[in-house]
């Protein structure tokens, strides 16, 4: 089994050094120093306190790399578009698209059933560059949960969580999904092949959507925002216009809003990711998770005022710092 990671950075270079490490037959696409370092002196993953590094088959040019089975695709969303053509190399006939992406996917109305069935979503996938260019049969979907960051080039820390959900669009338990449980399984990841995948997109979704543009508008972490009564009272807002919109569409929470707020205020001082990109001048994953909420909104016909306001404060913040 041949497997391509698209986007080695903290998450893609976890899974990647996992997988080298269990012996699987994996590559690598990257780019810049971080590139350059892993070409030199391999992988370097960081772990509980140990350190190991592996050598690695890493490539800034994908037809270097050949088709593959399984190209995980672990970009932000709003990268993954424009990069659609120079992946054409690694796909072939056979080839699974594992969309490790944050936020609502590209492929959400693919075999969900009913009036919506086969909908595109312009926020995430403008020009219908992905659905055209992969394909949405390709896609397997995959709910990401580790936290790892890259303290220097070629080098990933692992922080916390191994857990990769896998689902297909339709729920069917398929031998791809399987297959690809078993390869991250034998790597020491959880990789559980769940029924109804979208259930576990939103609730990730749910605080994505709110706690990430609260902080880049505040500054604030984790703990202060959802502390704080009135940013928690922003974001509790927020989640209930989501959940409204995701049960239209037959989703079922497992947990209420207020614990899934109280988890994130348990995380601690954590700054979000969309205040890393405001912070380190890189572009903020704004569309994805939160203009996407608000897409669904208007085709579910459910009211997002809340949603839409602070949609349009990030979105002038993000601009206002050449981010968007």
């Amino acid at each position: 089994m041949k497997i391509c990671i698209f986007g080695a950075g903290a998450i893609g270079g976890y899974m990647g050094a996992k997988l080298a490490q269990a012996g699987a037959d994996v590559s690598l696409v990257a780019r810049g120093p971080h590139l350059a370092a892993m070409q030199a002196n391999g992988l370097t993953l960081i772990e509980d306190g140990v350190r190991t590094t592996h050598k690695v088959n890493v490539s800034g040019t994908p037809a270097d790399l050949g088709p593959q089975d399984y190209v995980i695709v672990t970009l932000k969303a709003h990268s993954v578009p424009p990069l659609v053509p120079a992946m054409q190399p690694l796909i072939d006939d056979t080839t699974t698209i594992v969309s490790g992406v944050n936020g609502v996917p590209w492929w959400y109305f693919h075999r969900i059933g009913g009036p919506l069935d086969g909908t595109r979503l312009a926020s995430v996938d403008p020009g219908d560059a992905q659905w055209n260019g992969f394909g949405p049969d390709r896609v397997l979907g995959c709910v990401v949960y580790p936290a790892a960051e890259v303290p220097a080039p070629g080098v990933i820390h692992h922080i916390e969580g191994n857990r990769f959900s896998l689902g297909e669009p339709d729920g069917s338990r398929s031998d791809r999904a399987v297959a690809l449980s078993q390869v991250l399984t034998a790597a020491g990841l959880k990789a559980p092949v769940r029924p109804r995948i979208r259930d576990e997109i939103w609730v990730k979704l749910w605080g994505n959507l709110s706690f990430n543009p609260i902080s880049a508008l505040t500054h604030a972490t984790l703990d202060v925002l959802c502390t704080d009564p009135g940013t928690r009272a922003v974001a509790r807002s927020m989640m209930i216009e989501a959940q409204q919109i995701a049960e239209t569409l037959g989703v079922k929470f497992p947990i209420d809003v207020d614990r899934r707020i109280d988890g994130g205020a348990a995380v601690g001082a954590h700054r979000t990711s969309m205040l890393q990109d405001l912070d380190a001048g890189r572009p903020m994953e704004i569309d994805a998770l939160v203009a996407a909420v608000a897409e669904l909104g208007r085709l579910t016909e459910t009211p997002t005022p809340t949603i839409d306001t602070v949609l349009a404060l990030v979105r002038l913040r993000a601009r206002s710092a050449g981010l968007y």
